[in-house]
């Protein structure tokens, strides 16, 4: 492990393209190493200070005391369909902590399974599974399924699971896969038929296998799925809520030039396919906005290829940090976004790298928070779900 080296926090005008006027230099020290394309990480609010990393093969492990713990917390990979192992987009893809994790040992898993069913390439499953009470760094493998959606691709899966403050459990699904979202006339992220293209919320505390608040916007209408809470999203990588103001906000990946940040609303519809990031898509010109919720941020593919969404930064380690909502690219570009007083953002690029780029030394897979709200990056510098070159760093400077 290398010592925690920081450097202080400098904003260094520059010119730049887009909204990206500013250059916060931090530093990222590395945590741990060697994890096999790990795309996520969670934590319990048990009073344990463990990071649980999951891997998109399907192993979720347990930093503890510093160290990773030799044996896995679980190991789902035989229940995944198969992976590429070249590039995929399948896997396990969230994990989720039930806030009451303390008491009741709960927790829920978004992971892709076989699906034989005809014009069907896989189907998301999440599913809801317990600690053994015997040992607190070992789960059960007896999930209780929750949730199927089925897939018809292989592409596109979403995967975040994350508790909102109300309690209530969120989940990203993406459009479907291929490109374009040419599923049916309008696209699976226009259709409220569908839980496809959406971020939805359940209450798995009531109700089988869950409930649906009343407070949905869409509940009580006619031919809408009621557990949906905000659409027209194409595939978001990585959500999160404001430790502070309990804000969502949310990465959506683009198609073929823009990637964008949204705030998620009630009953909000951020525009995909009618439009990419600020952009007019199907149609090309002259496209109806009415309605529509656009990004707080977008960039083209110049600046990077497909988005991370991150976190707002309200830990304790470094105060002047905060009110920063760190995200990234898979290029491994990290950026922050900061609120002016005239209600718009601003984007920095955050220099991570000596060499004084903003790019880490790996393609950047995903971002976490710990209890006490310190940022992380999960990295690997090779491709694949079958890489053991996974980094997990903490943002600080």
């Amino acid at each position: 492990m290398r010592s925690l080296l920081f450097l202080l926090l400098l904003l260094i005008p520059v010119l730049g393209s887009g909204q990206t006027t500013n250059k916060l230099k931090l530093k990222l020290a590395q945590v741990a190493s060697g994890f096999t394309s790990p795309v996520g990480m969670a934590c319990p609010d048990d009073g344990s200070m463990r990071i649980f990393v999951f891997e998109q093969g399907g192993k979720i492990y347990i930093i503890k005391n510093g160290q990773v713990l030799k044996e896995p917390f679980l190991n789902i990979s035989h229940r995944l369909d198969g992976l590429n192992i070249a590039y995929s987009e399948k896997g396990l893809l969230g994990m989720a902590f039930h806030p009451d994790y303390k008491s009741n040992g709960q927790f829920y898993l978004y992971y892709s399974s076989p699906d034989n069913s005809k014009g069907n390439d896989h189907k998301s499953t999440i599913a809801l599974y317990k600690v053994n009470p015997a040992n607190p760094d070992k789960a059960i493998d007896e999930p209780k399924v929750i949730m199927e959606i089925a897939q018809p691709e292989s592409n596109h899966n979403g995967g975040m699971l994350a508790f909102g403050p109300d309690g209530y459990l969120y989940i990203g699904t993406g459009d479907g896969g291929g490109a374009n979202d040419e599923h049916g006339t309008i696209g699976n992220g226009q259709n409220l038929n569908t839980l496809l293209g959406k971020i939805l919320r359940i209450d798995v505390d009531k109700g089988t296998p869950y409930n649906i608040p009343e407070d949905n916007p869409f509940v009580g209408k006619t031919d809408t799925r009621s557990e949906i809470w905000a659409y027209g999203l194409r595939n978001p990588w990585r959500f999160s809520f404001d430790k502070v103001t309990g804000k969502l906000f949310c990465g959506d990946v683009g198609q073929n030039k823009y990637e964008e940040i949204n705030i998620i609303k009630k009953g909000g519809n951020y525009g995909w396919r009618i439009m990419e990031g600020y952009h007019c898509f199907n149609p090309k010109t002259n496209c109806d906005k009415t309605g529509l919720l656009l990004p707080i941020d977008e960039y083209d593919h110049d600046t990077g290829i497909s988005i991370c969404g991150g976190h707002m930064y309200r830990g304790k380690m470094f105060p002047s940090l905060h009110g920063n909502y760190f995200f990234g690219d898979w290029s491994g570009k990290v950026f922050a976004l900061k609120q002016l007083a005239d209600g718009s953002w601003q984007r920095s690029e955050v220099i991570v790298n000596e060499n004084g780029s903003n790019e880490t030394d790996g393609k950047i897979n995903s971002f976490g928070e710990d209890i006490n709200g310190e940022i992380y990056i999960l990295t690997q510098k090779l491709f694949g779900p079958k890489s053991p070159t996974g980094v997990l760093y903490r943002i600080g400077y």
